[in-house]
């Protein structure tokens, strides 16, 4: 059995560990408000992009764009796939980058010539410690989401995705579905359906016809690309906001552990400090009868 300097050793270095898994869920949390706030000042502008998408649709009904399928439907596309991928720059997130990791395995055995680019340094890490190569790998943190950064992820995809490179592109990311639950998803970026962009909303016919300059092809293509920069700007946010929820919960978890941990060996020192008093006193009454003893041979 321990003694009560290495209980105590113990006890002294949980009591450490839990104050860095304290810092580290007050961090995590304020990150996870920020990058919420960011997203929130974000969001209506691609709020107002999406509607004007859909006035374009509602007023020109032979609109022709590589970005959309046809208004017939979804023909069949043959040809190579690209996938952003989104990871964390570390772990101690749970199963936050392995959920991730899972939907690009599933997409890589169903199409093993798809491109993958990939944010993040767990993915990058991944990847390469397994040999599966990566068409791009941005180097900047996942840490700092920004719209800068959204944009430069999108003229690279749109570049190739404008050469034909490619017939489609899916982001896999983590959304938070809530503050308790989230999940890793696999959406296909581009091409749209036109439905996408169709809501209920009940707007007043157009009695003057809109005028298109330099054309109504070149207007759509210019707002899908601010568009889809919105995409994977809220797809980068999301996943953020999903990898820090998660480490507030995994610091969570390890702050209940450590408290667990705490009270069993706070027990375990009281009955090792009790059991040494207890053969102490033990130790010291038989010394005790022992001199009695001897006094009364003497006597």
């Amino acid at each position: 059995m321990a003694n009560t300097k290495e209980i105590k050793t113990r006890i002294e270095s949980v009591k450490d560990t839990r104050k860095i898994t304290n810092a580290m869920y007050l961090i995590a949390s304020t990150k996870l408000r920020k990058a919420r706030n960011d997203l929130d000042r974000t969001r209506p502008y691609f709020e107002a992009l999406r509607t004007e998408i859909k006035r374009i649709f509602r007023t020109q009904n032979d609109v022709d764009s590589r970005y959309f399928y046809p208004p017939e439907g979804e023909p069949p596309l043959e040809g190579t796939y690209a996938c952003l991928v989104i990871t964390a720059d570390k772990g101690l997130a749970g199963a936050y980058n392995q959920n991730v990791i899972k939907e690009v395995m599933h997409m890589l055995d169903e199409h093993p010539d798809t491109k993958l680019y990939v944010v993040g340094e767990y993915g990058r890490h991944f990847f390469t410690q397994h040999n599966i190569p990566m068409e791009h790998s941005f180097l900047y943190t996942a840490q700092n989401p920004t719209m800068q950064r959204a944009r430069e992820i999108c003229d690279i995809l749109l570049e190739g995705y404008d050469r034909g490179d490619f017939k489609k592109i899916f982001v896999i990311y983590t959304d938070m579905e809530n503050s308790l639950t989230s999940s890793a998803h696999c959406t296909r970026l581009l091409p749209f359906h036109r439905a996408y962009f169709q809501t209920d909303t009940v707007e007043k016919a157009v009695t003057t016809p809109f005028e298109f300059v330099p054309s109504v092809q070149a207007v759509l293509n210019n707002i899908m690309q601010s568009y889809v920069s919105g995409f994977i700007y809220s797809a980068l946010i999301d996943s953020f906001c999903s990898e820090q929820n998660a480490r507030m919960t995994a610091m969570d978890s390890a702050n209940s552990n450590a408290e667990k941990l705490l009270a069993e060996l706070s027990l375990q020192y009281n009955r090792v400090r009790q059991a040494a008093i207890t053969q102490e006193i033990t130790e010291v009454s038989a010394g005790a009868k022992a001199q009695r003893q001897k006094h009364r041979k003497e006597a």
